[in-house]
């Protein structure tokens, strides 16, 4: 029984960009402002612990408020946060989000139903035991998780991500001590699907992943172009795929433009919508100067989105964090000079920086939906 517990190259450089680090001028135009003119819209994620990036920061609060049209939990709906064991769950911090989200009429994005790695599920997970009946055990567990969170936040949530990261970097699926039990990947994959279908018929139901458009993410992409077309030939009930976005910024890491563009041609001849849900800029092998470090950050964010918003298909635009110093780069991808990273839309002051700019100009130049 459950119970509730309550890459740009660097020679795109300064050069390719002339708009300077300033502060915010409040007249201007929120991002989402710019992104809803072409009906899209702009959003972030958010935590609901006592860090900065939460909306327990006033300052970080207003800004989410002033510049986004939507978001998503950072951490508080993954296994690891509300389920602490096999037979409870803990809503504590995703409701005070939504709580939060009811109060100032942001919509929310659900991240996500199962995200399918090791690292990043539940300890308990890999010890549990399945019993004599693995697969029915493995099964009751999926269709529980999900139906006791879309029963709890369907009327809230109308996009969800089902399943999160399935596709390893060598193009080969991920295992899991869940999906070994219920009996392989795709068949967990494709249960999560069809249990979320079966609990949120008007959902948007999407598989999402942090392919890059970079060398070598080759294999990762075709990995997940075959996932795709095992969702159409099975009828798995997939609506969108996002991009999680987390662009590198590297001389041996260089966009692969044309390669990215037939991925997504592929991907939307398919019939899928697309998302880009988690965008920021890895900034570590960048110079130290402020200045030239900006310039390459935005370069690439104009460059990547351009592109990516020439795609109709495309509505959602949703940074993994708007303020540089809350963001999980600084842990997570920390620069060998031991500067902060640089990779969001506002500095640590609070100030719009060149990313910003660029993030702007691309909605501003984007076809309407």
């Amino acid at each position: 029984m459950i119970t509730r517990r309550e890459g740009i190259a660097l020679g795109l450089g300064a050069a390719a960009i002339s708009i300077a680090p300033r502060a915010f001028a409040g007249g201007k135009r929120s991002l989402n402002d710019l992104a809803k003119v072409k009906g899209m819209r702009f959003g972030s994620c958010i935590g609901s612990g006592s860090g900065g990036g939460s909306f327990r920061n006033a300052r970080y609060a207003s800004l989410i408020e002033r510049e986004c049209g939507i978001i998503v939990p950072e951490n508080d709906m993954k296994w690891q946060a509300i389920r602490p064991s096999a037979t409870t769950f803990d809503f504590r911090p995703f409701d005070a989000t939504l709580d939060y989200a009811a109060r100032q009429k942001l919509p929310v994005r659900g991240h996500t139903l199962l995200w399918h790695r090791n690292k990043w599920m539940p300890a308990w997970m890999e010890t549990h035991d399945f019993g004599a009946r693995p697969a029915t055990a493995a099964d009751n567990m999926l269709t529980a998780h999900i139906d006791t969170l879309t029963a709890r936040y369907k009327s809230q949530i109308s996009s969800f991500d089902v399943v999160n990261e399935t596709v390893m970097e060598d193009g080969s699926f991920a295992e899991t001590a869940l999906s070994h039990a219920i009996g392989g990947t795709e068949t967990l994959v494709d249960q999560a699907f069809q249990r979320a279908r079966a609990a949120m018929p008007k959902a948007q139901l999407v598989y999402n992943d942090y392919m890059s458009w970079e060398t070598g993410g080759e294999k990762h992409r075709d990995g997940v172009l075959k996932l795709l077309e095992g969702f159409r030939k099975k009828g798995t009930p997939v609506d969108a795929l996002g991009l999680q976005s987390h662009l590198v910024v590297s001389d041996s890491a260089r966009p692969q433009e044309r390669e990215w563009r037939m991925f997504i041609d592929e991907v939307v001849a398919m019939d899928y919508d697309l998302l880009i849900t988690e965008f920021d800029v890895r900034d570590a092998a960048l110079p130290a100067d402020i200045t030239q470090r900006d310039a390459g950050v935005a370069a690439i964010t104009r460059s990547y989105l351009d592109l990516m918003v020439s795609y109709t298909q495309l509505r959602d635009v949703l940074v993994w964090g708007m303020v540089d110093s809350y963001s999980w780069l600084q842990g997570f991808e920390p620069r060998k000079d031991g500067l902060p990273t640089r990779g969001c839309p506002f500095d640590a002051n609070f100030t719009a920086k060149p990313m910003h700019d660029a993030i702007a100009e691309a909605f501003r130049s984007a076809p309407p939906r």
